[in-house]
């Protein structure tokens, strides 16, 4: 079984939010491309999506559909967000890209929250994969 087949098993509630999740920590970072005083925001926050994606593709493989595949999302996008609030508050930065980068870190910090609650369920023994 593939990643995509183990997601595709989920309630239907967990395949909404996923889609809510790759508009916003991937392709709303696009946007911030469009804005010079936020390109650096963009590039910074698809780079950590884009890495985050490719270990959870590897835990996937080496361990199954578990609750640590929040693991990647903790350790790159908790730097990533503390890094586009400190962008967003630059003097320079204009109100759309702002807007864009408060968007992309709602998105994100809502999965860090469930991400947060999996990856503490796993380590305290909730290791049965969820597929």
């Amino acid at each position: 079984m593939i990643l995509e087949d183990a997601m595709a098993l989920q309630p239907t509630w967990v395949g909404i939010w996923l889609n809510f999740l790759l508009a916003g920590a991937f392709v709303a970072p696009f946007l911030l491309l469009i804005w010079k005083s936020s390109r650096k925001a963009g590039i910074v926050t698809l780079l950590s999506s884009v890495i985050a994606a490719f270990c959870v593709q590897y835990i996937f493989n080496a361990i199954g559909y578990v609750k640590l595949l929040g693991l990647p999302h903790l350790v790159l996008w908790i730097p990533t967000v503390v890094f586009l609030t400190a962008q967003q508050s630059r003097g320079d930065m204009t109100i759309w890209p702002r807007r864009h980068i408060w968007l992309i870190m709602t998105v994100i910090c809502i999965s860090l929250a469930f991400d947060i609650v999996d990856v503490v369920r796993w380590v305290l023994g909730e290791r049965v994969p969820l597929v």
